[in-house]
């Protein structure tokens, strides 16, 4: 581990050689954090959690018990991932190897998938996020959804598989609902948060010119 400010380990967690905590981080207990992995600062990891190798998670990131995070995995500043959320990097895994004469390794292979999860994401609980996905910066997923595609920033998407139902601000609060299969946001007017007053453009899905942080 490198970095001494604050961090905090729990007895019972297991953080392999090679593993970079920022200062500010606590590992809850019974968390499984291999090596290379890097968490950054000011960073909660919940009991139970298991981090697979190299993956990367950035500052100020809420991970909630019992979440598997994979290899090839890459969370980025303030997200928040909920109880039993579970990352995928495979898209048709076999136990056996290729020639069916041992167990198929589990060491990341040319086969590996790569999933990033940009600033400011929420994933609900019991959520499943399917391999080389990426999720938008500020979406939100529903809790026990199926996600297969990637996800436009700022979207909201729940169930199995997941689709967009409408559109999220930075603080959580929803812009627009989905209504009669159409939503109340306009593509290039002008909207605005009832909550933190941000003001935002999406000048089509995913794709915010303007907004005022």
């Amino acid at each position: 581990m490198s970095g001494t400010d604050a961090i905090w380990v729990h007895p019972t967690a297991i953080v392999e050689c090679g593993v970079t905590l920022g200062s500010g981080t606590k590992i809850w207990d019974a968390v499984h954090i291999r090596r290379g992995a890097r968490v950054g600062q000011d960073c909660i990891v919940g009991e139970k959690t298991y981090v697979a190798y190299d993956c990367v998670i950035g500052n100020f990131v809420k991970i909630n018990a019992s979440v598997y995070v994979c290899a090839g995995v890459t969370i980025g500043d303030f997200c928040m991932i909920s109880a039993h959320v579970v990352f995928t990097n495979d898209r048709y895994p076999r136990a056996g190897n290729l020639r069916l004469t041992a167990l198929e390794t589990s060491e990341p292979t040319d086969e590996t998938l790569s999933t990033y999860v940009e600033r400011g994401v929420t994933i609900g609980a019991n959520a499943t996020i399917g391999p080389g996905i990426r999720l938008g910066a500020y979406s939100m997923i529903g809790m026990g959804s199926v996600v297969t595609h990637d996800v436009p920033a700022h979207s909201l998407v729940v169930g199995n598989p997941a689709r967009a139902i409408g559109w999220v601000c930075a603080c959580g609060q929803p812009l627009a609902i989905e209504t009669d299969a159409s939503t109340q946001l306009t593509f290039g007017k002008p909207v605005s948060c009832r909550r933190c007053q941000r003001r935002y453009i999406f000048e089509s899905p995913g794709r915010v010119v303007t907004s005022s942080q």
